[in-house]
């Protein structure tokens, strides 16, 4: 097998992991936090939508082209647990996680990227 094989057959059978992230702007402590069902492809989407001016948060955007890559810190906060019950809900747990740790992290509304929600 080639070097080229072996990078695919391994991608092909890395499982992907739930969870929350957070982007964070080290200057202003805004933050946009959020979960996916594979969190580090998330993550990747994200720099590579801002790297290329491409990001649909236009605060964010903005932010990144004038304080630079290096004044944000991308990160894992939790990971969804594996669970064996079949009434487990991998997706309810996960927006649970999500529900928390923004209010953990945004406490203040002016320091988060998050778009508002309807309170209905």
């Amino acid at each position: 097998m080639t070097n080229k094989q072996v990078l695919k057959r391994q991608y092909l059978e890395t499982k992907t992991r739930a969870g929350v992230y957070a982007i964070r702007n080290k200057i202003t402590g805004r933050a946009l936090v959020a979960g996916s069902a594979n969190v580090q492809g998330a993550l990747n989407r994200h720099r590579f939508e801002l790297r290329y001016g491409q990001h649909r948060n236009l605060k964010l955007a903005q932010d990144w082209v004038e304080h630079g890559e290096s004044n944000f810190l991308f990160e894992v906060l939790d990971r969804v647990k594996a669970s064996e019950d079949p009434a487990f809900d991998a997706a309810q747990e996960l927006a649970m996680l999500v529900n928390l740790w923004r209010q953990e992290i945004l406490c203040p509304d002016e320091l988060s990227y998050d778009e508002p929600r309807n309170k209905s």
